[in-house]
């Protein structure tokens, strides 16, 4: 059964599964579909194409599917896609694509924090982690179990690779190999992120290798 506060304001067209939850003064576009058992906090707007996968959570005030701030962008057709089992707390914006059926992706069991962005185009894998107020410009990619810490900020079109960890208040303007600790204003590398390797259960013979 859906649970829909009477505030919120559902167009024509949306789609919303079994066990829907949206939140007072929510606003769900004619292009939003939701998964089964998803909620969708007080305040939030979903425009344009946004298909939000099963058992996600979306925090109060988020904002996703606006057109993005890129100056090359003519209205077309595009959207975003949140995988199953994402969390996005309050106040996060993420903006649909630059040109034509081209989607922004979020991988399932990410973790998006309050005030996290993530700009057109991006692409993210599966259990990443923002932590609060990271910024993510168009064209970046994050791959698997990634990390970036708080008010890290991303460079466009740079890619972070997996298990990588980012310290906080970076500026990253180059690419981070996968499995490493970077850290700094520009972003230096500090090693192995050994300590995510084993706890995501990467053998200490494949850590060697990766050494």
């Amino acid at each position: 059964m859906r649970k829909i506060d009477t505030t919120a304001l559902i167009e024509d067209g949306a789609v919303l599964g079994q066990g829907v939850e949206i939140g007072p003064y929510a606003i769900i576009g004619a292009g939003c579909r939701i998964g089964d058992g998803s909620r969708i906090g007080a305040f939030t707007i979903c425009e344009g194409r946004v298909v939000i996968g099963i058992r996600c959570s979306i925090g109060h005030h988020a904002v996703l599917g606006t057109p993005p701030q890129d100056v090359s962008y003519q209205g077309e057709e595009s959207g975003i896609e949140i995988g199953d089992e994402t969390i996005i707390r309050e106040f996060v914006t993420i903006h649909r694509s630059t040109g034509l059926k081209k989607w922004t992706r979020i991988g399932k069991k990410c973790f998006i924090m309050a005030y996290g962005h993530i700009a057109h185009n991006c692409l993210i894998g599966d259990e990443v982690t923002l932590a609060n107020g990271s910024t993510l410009a168009g064209y970046v990619t994050v791959e698997d179990q990634a990390t970036l810490s708080g008010l890290v900020g991303v460079h466009q079109f740079v890619r972070i690779g997996r298990l990588a960890m980012i310290g906080g208040l970076s500026k990253v303007i180059k690419d981070v190999p996968p499995y490493t600790l970077a850290d700094g204003h520009p972003v230096k590398l500090y090693g192995l992120n050994k300590v995510g390797m084993q706890r995501r259960g990467v053998s200490q013979k494949d850590r060697e290798v990766i050494k």
